[in-house]
């Protein structure tokens, strides 16, 4: 198959790496000094020691065609990069980007027909010298955003499994999209300011503390948009908001205690970005939650300081939060 990878962070290149090995076509879009790094070879550590190489591309107009487009950028100012890959023809795409606005940009730049929902429960870090290191390799969950089943869906889940990343096809990949994105937020506060290890900060008492408070309001916005979570990576959102305050702690504790028992050395994307100084995905991320929570009248105030707390202490980022809109995949009727 012929694939497009835009963004050769981490996991834009642990997918490439491995796609690339198992002999399919593969383009990375990268830029300046990320490009030259890719175009003297892909390296990864961890998890497999992989070398491969794959052609890169600074200019999306050299491209003409790819039968998957995988959108692996930073959230950040996704609309304005999609804009450059508006004339490449695609027959499918698909995003392993935080947060649940990516499907809707999608959808505007290719048509909503050839957008596959995606979690992305897969890990990794990219290093000074160009290599990355593969932290987890959980599960690669893509589905249809309109039918329970999908030959595409199961295709690609195929040829990735055949790669060496684990995939699977989700009936209901809104409700796990959605399920990924409030255990996500309820972590990224922890994450960014304690800096500490995943497995440190979550398996803490006092921070599973924090943590369990931001999930709950996270449930009330997921069921406020009509969205029906399920316990899902990366936190057991449902049963933390249906348990008691004791309970719910020793689930996020728990949570801490496999990360140290399977992936120790495993930092968020979020926590990445702010030990290199770069811009957050805050306000595609958190700061959309925040505006959705106002727009329909969900109290969240824990969700709420830590949002303010993360503009203040990493101000890259600062303007206005993302405002709800009727398009996003929040309207979605929950399957």
């Amino acid at each position: 198959m012929r694939f497009v990878i835009v963004g050769a962070g981490a996991l834009g290149s642990i997918l490439g790496a491995h796609l690339a090995r198992a002999g399919h076509d593969v383009t990375l879009y990268a830029r300046a000094r990320r490009a030259a790094q890719v175009a003297a070879g892909l390296r990864l550590t961890g998890l497999v020691e992989l070398e491969a190489t794959c052609r890169v591309v600074c200019d999306a107009r050299a491209l003409e065609a790819a039968h998957t487009l995988v959108l692996a950028t930073k959230a950040i100012d996704t609309a304005q990069t999609l804009a450059a890959f508006r004339d490449l023809r695609v027959e499918t795409a698909f995003s392993v980007q935080n947060g649940v606005l990516k499907n809707e940009l999608l959808a505007a730049a290719f048509g909503r027909e050839r957008v596959l929902g995606c979690v992305a429960d897969f890990s990794g870090e990219l290093l000074a010298d160009g290599a990355v290191r593969f932290t987890r390799n959980v599960c690669v969950h893509l589905g249809d955003l309109t039918a329970t089943s999908s030959d595409r869906a199961q295709r690609l889940a195929g040829v990735l499994e055949s790669a060496g990343i684990r995939a699977a096809v989700a009936a209901d990949i809104v409700s796990l999209e959605w399920s990924k994105f409030t255990g996500w937020i309820a972590q990224l506060p922890l994450a960014v300011l304690t800096r500490r290890l995943t497995a440190e900060f979550l398996a803490d008492a006092d921070a599973a503390s924090v943590i369990v408070e931001l999930a709950r309001e996270a449930k009330a916005l997921a069921d406020a948009s009509g969205i029906a979570l399920v316990d899902a990576a990366p936190l057991p959102v449902v049963s933390i908001a249906q348990a008691s305050d004791d309970d719910a702690r020793a689930l996020v504790v728990k949570v801490g205690e496999r990360y140290r028992a399977t992936a120790p050395e495993h930092r968020m994307s979020a926590q990445q970005d702010a030990l290199r100084g770069s811009p957050l995905e805050l306000e595609e991320t958190l700061g959309f939650a925040v505006a959705r929570g106002q727009a329909l009248g969900v109290r969240m105030p824990a969700l709420g300081l830590a949002y303010r707390l993360l503009r203040a202490t990493h101000p890259a980022r600062n303007g206005a939060g993302v405002a709800p809109t009727s398009s996003s995949p929040s309207s979605a009727t929950s399957r």
